[in-house]
């Protein structure tokens, strides 16, 4: 099991959260996805390491930038 917490710009509400929590989870092996909206951050649980494009792009397509 992996866990990595990433640093995401532009979350501000509970749609914010809900709609980067949707993308990371069709990421294949994410087990859990936690937003911190007060430190802008996203910590990813899975049952194998990451590629950090694969999280990048899922982001992205939520309409967020990690950093």
């Amino acid at each position: 099991m992996t866990v990595h917490t990433y640093r995401v710009i532009g979350m501000a509400c509970g749609h914010c959260e809900g709609f980067v929590t949707e993308e990371i989870k069709r990421i294949p092996g994410v087990t859990a996805v936690a937003v911190d909206l007060e430190h802008d951050s996203v910590t990813v649980t899975s049952d194998r390491p990451l590629d950090i494009a694969e999280v990048r792009a899922a982001v992205e397509e939520a309409g967020y930038e990690l950093v």
